[in-house]
Parts: structure tokens; sequence; C-alpha cells
């Protein structure tokens, strides 16, 4: 990849050039901007001026690995590529974590940002230059279905990775970078069908997208968990089995109108508990409707 130096003011106007030719002469919806940490913050502060003034709907997402507050100060990135969010996830998911420890590091995680920071970022569970979803979790689509239910219910931005919607697996750069598999018969229909029915819940319901997040049960040495997603008109808990046995989940829940929210069967809880009956590495998302003047915020 070229060096810039972005010091150089001609070097600088020809590069801010460029990035306002492609969203006002191409309409490009956005720039995802490659190693954005290896070119220096003043830099980015202009550009960011240049591309919104072209469009300001325009969006700008930095390829940073680390922590990354400081160009999401609001004068560079709308958001980074959120490695961190994938690293955590799938070492709960590989099994590597219980989840007493998941929810401490997700909690660290969404602590790093301001809160319209974390309603955006561009959380993604693998990508070109890692390992493939379905390899890093050995093959095994049970526990890559559970990784993506994650994905879509929680705060943040979900990106796919091209591909991991038919089941393409591939190790390190570049088994990776594998093209994708066009040819339907050689697809993973029931996979593609599952991914598109978790992007309709989640387009169908605003407290996926901006609902408060809180773990209800993640324990030490269980690496089972339930959480919430609330808004004003809707409650959503997410009950999941990340283990190859059966499970029984159990919280207190005293409300009897809750549902199955890919079904629309009635969930009822007993003696106010709400105990749910789990396959391997199976799921289950619940919702009910809130009165918006009786709704506790938290």
């Amino acid at each position: 990849m070229p060096k810039f130096n972005t010091a150089n003011p001609e070097v600088k106007a020809y590069l801010l050039d460029v990035a306002e030719y492609w969203i006002k002469e191409i309409k490009l919806d956005g720039w995802r901007l490659d190693v954005a940490n290896e070119v220096d913050n003043h830099f980015w502060r202009d550009f960011r001026k240049v591309v919104k003034a072209a469009n300001p709907e325009a969006y700008i997402v930095g390829e940073v690995w680390s922590d990354s507050l400081t160009w999401l100060m609001g004068d560079q990135f709308d958001s980074v590529m959120n490695y961190p969010f994938a690293d955590k996830v799938l070492q709960f998911f590989c099994g590597s974590m219980d989840g007493y420890h998941f929810a401490n590091e997700m909690g660290s995680l969404i602590m790093r940002y301001p809160q319209q920071t974390n309603e955006v970022i561009f959380n993604m569970l693998c990508s070109h230059d890692t390992p493939r979803l379905l390899t890093r979790l050995g093959e095994d689509k049970r526990r890559l279905k559970l990784s993506v239910v994650f994905l879509f219910t929680y705060i943040g931005t979900p990106c796919i990775f091209y591909g991991d919607e038919v089941g393409i697996s591939g190790d390190a750069d570049p088994d990776c970078r594998k093209c994708m598999e066009w040819d339907p018969a050689k697809q993973d229909r029931e996979l593609y069908d599952f991914y598109r029915l978790m992007i309709d819940l989640r387009k169908s319901n605003e407290a996926l997208r901006k609902g408060r997040f809180r773990f209800l049960k993640a324990d030490h040495n269980d690496p089972c968990i339930v959480y919430e997603r609330v808004d004003d008109n809707l409650h959503f808990t997410v009950w999941m089995n990340n283990t190859p046995q059966d499970q029984t989940l159990s919280h207190p829940m005293e409300t009897k109108d809750w549902k199955d929210a890919l079904t629309e069967e009635p969930v009822f809880p007993t003696d106010g508990m709400m105990n749910i009956k789990l396959d391997p590495y199976g799921y289950r998302i619940l919702y009910r409707q809130l009165d918006p003047t009786t709704i506790q915020h938290y």
C-alpha cells in the first residue's frame, strides 16, 4: 500500500479532492478508511469537513483495531470497525468464557464510547483480515447462529461479511478472502433464510436497534445467558444456551403477556418464574408490549 505524506499541502489537497469527487459526483454512500490509525487526526478532521459538505448523510467508518475514542468525538469518523466486539463475542461462543466474564467484557466495551456512538458502532464478527465466522466457530452452524442472534439483538450497527450468510468458511488470509459463492445449489439456503429472519426482526423493531440493553442472567462457570432490550413500547428478552447439552434457563418474570418473537406463540411464566427449555446451542427471543406510562427507565 502506498504511503502518502498528508502534511504535504499538494498531497492533502489531492486526497481531499478525491474524497469529495466520489461523494458528490459518483454519489458514493460513504468511505471505509483502511488502516485509519496510521494517518494523523488533523487530516481526518479536514476529510470529514469535505465529505460532509458534499453529503451530510455520507457514512465514514475507519479501520481501527483497538480503543477508538480518539476518532469518535464527532469531528472525524461516524464509526469504526469494532474488532474488540468480535473478539469478545467469539471468545464467548467458542466456549472459552463464562457468562459472568462475557457480561463484564461487553460492559467494558459499552463504557468505552458515548451512548450515541454505541448506537452506530460498526459491529462485525469477521472480516477480510480474519478467519471466517463459521471456521472460527469450529464449523458448528448452531454456534454461528447464536453469535448472529447476539449481533442482531445487541447495540450498534450489525455488519455481515459477504458469504457468511450462505455458509462460506475459510481460515486466515488468503482463505478468508475467497470469492463469493453465487451458485444457489452450493449455498446454505437454510442459513441464508435465518439471516434474513434476523435482519427482518431487527428492522421491524426499534427496541432492538435503539433500546436499552442489560444482562439478566450471566453467572460464574455458566455459559448460558439471558439479556434484554427495552424501549418505551416493547420489551425483548433473549435466552441463549451456549452448551452442547439441553438446558432450562429461569428468570423471575411476573407478567404473563410474553410471546415468542419468531412464532408469536404465547409464553407463560410459572409462579413468577419464566422457564425456557433450550436445545444444545439453542436460543429463544421473547417480547411483550409495554404501557409507556409505567415503564421504568434505568
